[in-house]
C-alpha cells in the first residue's frame, strides 16, 4: 500500500468516530438552542396575550385550544401563591398532519383585577426522530465529502509535497552500482526531505567506493594468485620434460600439479562466484536456452563417450529468459557437468525444456542428498581432488541474480531443476 493511500486510511478511521462524537455533541447543542428559542417564544405570546386581555377580555373564557393557541383557566390565590412557571412536551393531534404530533406547553399564572388565572401556551416543535435521520442522512453525506476530499488533496497537494521523496524513490528503484549510476534528488525546501537526500547520497559514495574497492581487490588478489600458479605449473612441466626422474619422483610431482591445478580452478571459480554476487556481469539479452543446451551438450559429447553415458535431450516448448549470455553458459555448464561427473557409467542423462523449467536428471548414488547444504560453498559429495566444491554454488548465486528458483529432488535419480518465472514470453 503506498504511504498516501496508507495515510487516507487512517483519517478515514479516525475522522468517523471524530464524526460521531460531533454529531452527538452537535445534537444536544442544537435541541437545547430550540428548546431556548421555543421558551423565549412562549414566553413572548404570553406578554402580547397579557397585553391584549384588558382591550378584549373575552380571552379570559378561552379554556381550551380549540379557539387558538392557548387556554386560559381560573385558579384560586393559594394556587397562584405557589405556582411555578413549568415547560412540557407532550402529543397533540395535529388536523393537518392527521396523526399525534409533538409539541412544547408553556404553564404561567398571572392575575388580573381580582382573579388569578393558569394559563397554557402551545408551540409545534421539531420532531427528534425526524431531526436524527436528518443529521444522520447530513453526517454520511459530510463523511463521504470529507473523505473525497481528502483523496483529491492526496492525489493532488499531498503528491505534489512528496515529489522530492518520490523522484527519490524512483531514481533508487532503477539505481545499479555496477553502473556507476549517479542520483540526482530533486531541490525542496524541506528540511527532512533535504536530511534525507543527503544522507542517501553520502550512502551511496560510501557504498559505491567500497564496491569498487572490493572489486579491484578481488581482480587483483586473483591476477597475483594466477600468475605464480601458472608459472609454478609451467616449472614443474618442464622439470618433469628434462629431468629423468624415478616413480616415487613422479608420483610426488603429480600430486603437486594436480593440486596446483585445483588451486587455480578454485581461484577462477571464487573470482567468478565473487563477481556474479557482486553484479558484475550487466549485458543482457534474450538468452535462447534450446538453442544454448544443444550446444553445451555437444561440447560434452567426448566426456560424455568416455564415461559411456548418453545424453538425451528432450524439448517441448521454446525457452527464454533475459540474462547475461556467458551466465546462462555457464549454468547449463556446470549442471550438465555435474550429472556427468557424478552419474554412474552406463546410465544415461536426461536434459529435459518445458515452458518454465529445465530439468537436468541423472542416475548417481542411490541415495538423497543434502538439500539445505548442497548448494552450499565447499559442500560437494565428491571425493575428486578435481572438483572445487563451487560448481553448483556459482550455479544458485546465478539463478538468485535473475530471481529464478534452482532446485533439487530425488525420485530414484537426482533431479536439479532451474524454475523460470511466468510471462517470459515461452512457447
Amino acid at each position: 500500500m503506498k504511504l498516501l493511500n496508507h495515510t487516507t486510511k487512517y483519517l478515514a478511521l479516525l475522522l468517523l468516530p471524530l464524526i460521531t462524537i460531533w454529531a452527538v455533541i452537535f445534537y444536544y447543542a442544537m435541541l437545547d438552542e430550540i428548546y431556548d428559542s421555543l421558551d423565549d417564544g412562549l414566553e413572548n405570546q404570553k406578554m402580547l396575550l397579557l397585553h391584549r386581555i384588558p382591550e378584549d377580555p373575552q380571552i379570559l373564557k378561552h379554556t381550551d385550544f380549540d379557539k387558538g393557541n392557548h387556554s386560559i383557566t381560573p385558579i384560586s390565590e393559594k394556587n397562584y401563591s405557589n405556582f411555578k412557571e413549568r415547560y412540557i412536551d407532550t402529543l397533540m393531534y395535529m388536523q393537518n398532519e392527521e396523526d399525534f404530533e409533538p409539541v412544547r406547553i408553556y404553564e404561567s399564572a398571572f392575575s388580573h383585577g381580582d382573579d388569578y388565572y393558569k394559563v397554557k401556551i402551545i408551540t409545534s416543535m421539531v420532531e427528534e426522530d425526524d431531526l436524527i435521520e436528518d443529521l444522520v442522512a447530513y453526517l454520511i453525506w459530510l463523511y463521504m465529502l470529507l473523505i473525497a476530499s481528502i483523496l483529491i488533496l492526496n492525489n493532488w497537494l499531498l503528491k505534489k509535497i512528496w515529489k522530492p521523496f518520490y523522484g527519490l524513490i524512483r531514481q533508487l528503484h532503477h539505481f545499479s552500482i555496477e553502473k556507476d549510476q549517479k542520483i540526482l534528488p530533486l531541490a525542496t525546501p524541506i528540511e527532512e526531505f533535504q536530511l534525507l537526500n543527503e544522507t542517501v547520497e553520502r550512502l551511496i559514495h560510501k557504498s559505491r567506493n567500497t564496491y569498487v574497492e572490493q572489486k579491484q581487490f578481488i581482480e587483483n588478489a586473483s591476477h597475483e594468485l594466477q600468475t605464480p600458479l601458472a608459472i609454478s605449473i609451467n616449472k614443474l612441466e618442464l622439470f618433469l620434460e628434462n629431468n629423468a626422474l624415478n616413480t616415487e619422483q613422479l608420483i610426488a610431482l603429480a600430486a603437486v600439479l594436480d593440486n596446483l591445478g585445483r588451486l587455480t580452478r578454485l581461484n577462477k571459480s571464487l573470482l567468478l562466484l565473487s563477481k556474479i554476487e557482486n553484479r558484475q556481469f550487466v549485458d543482457e539479452e534474450e538468452v535462447n536456452f534450446n538453442t544454448l543446451t544443444l550446444q553445451i551438450i555437444t561440447d560434452f559429447e567426448d566426456l560424455a563417450a568416455h564415461k559411456n553415458i548418453g545424453i538425451n535431450f528432450m524439448e517441448t516448448h521454446k525457452l527464454k529468459h533475459k540474462m547475461n549470455r556467458d551466465l546462462a553458459v555457464i549454468l547449463l555448464t556446470n549442471l550438465i557437468k555435474n550429472a556427468l561427473v557424478h552419474g554412474l557409467k552406463n546410465n544415461d542423462i536426461q536434459v529435459i525444456i518445458k515452458n518454465t523449467y529445465i530439468s537436468v536428471i541423472n542416475q548417481g548414488a542411490p541415495e538423497t542428498l543434502d538439500g539445505e547444504t548442497l548448494f552450499s560453498r565447499f559442500r560437494t559429495p565428491n571425493t575428486s581432488q578435481k572438483s572445487t566444491g563451487l560448481g553448483l554454488a556459482i550455479a544458485k548465486a546465478i539463478t538468485d541474480k535473475y530471481g529464478l528458483h534452482l532446485s533439487y529432488s530425488f525420485k530414484e535419480q537426482h533431479i536439479f531443476t532451474v524454475l523460470f518465472p511466468l510471462g517470459q514470453g515461452n512457447d
